[in-house]
């Protein structure tokens, strides 16, 4: 068993996972910048590239965001450009999120931009898959522990 008590700051795992995050923001926020993008949008449009033409709902499960998160950030897509929203014609409260032509031309130029920024890592290969398996397997974990103390 770990000993947490007497961890300082730099010692904690959770600020190294946060403190990370933040710096890959900053880093993509270069790469994404041309684009007018935020690193949220850039996550929609990964989801979207992946299969057109989602529901807020299931974007929302997704990326992991509520929708009174998606939905602004949707709109501001959709004012950029890039998505279009339309309600179901039945359920109006089903809205579903399209890419729009011009999302679709992006998508090289942005995927290689981004790129650009992960080959300043240095990573080879095989330490890229082992550290992106090990940061899923501790989310992974993470989740279960939340679901176990709600119930």
């Amino acid at each position: 068993m770990l000993d947490t008590n007497m961890r300082i700051l730099e010692e904690q795992l959770c600020f190294s996972v946060y403190n990370a995050s933040k710096q890959f923001t900053k880093l993509y926020r270069e790469a994404l910048e041309p684009f007018q993008l935020t690193y949220p949008q850039y996550i929609t449009l990964l989801v979207l590239w992946e299969k057109d033409k989602q529901t807020v709902t299931e974007l929302g499960k997704r990326l992991a965001l509520d929708s009174g998160t998606l939905t602004p950030m949707l709109k501001r897509m959709e004012h950029l450009g890039y998505v279009t929203r339309i309600r179901h014609v039945e359920d109006e409260r089903r809205v579903y999120i399209e890419l729009t032509e011009k999302a679709m031309e992006i998508q090289p130029e942005v995927l290689q931009s981004v790129d650009n920024c992960l080959q300043l890592l240095g990573f080879e290969e095989q330490d890229f898959t082992q550290l992106l398996t090990r940061i899923q397997a501790l989310t992974n974990q993470l989740g279960g522990i939340g679901n176990e103390k709600t119930l």
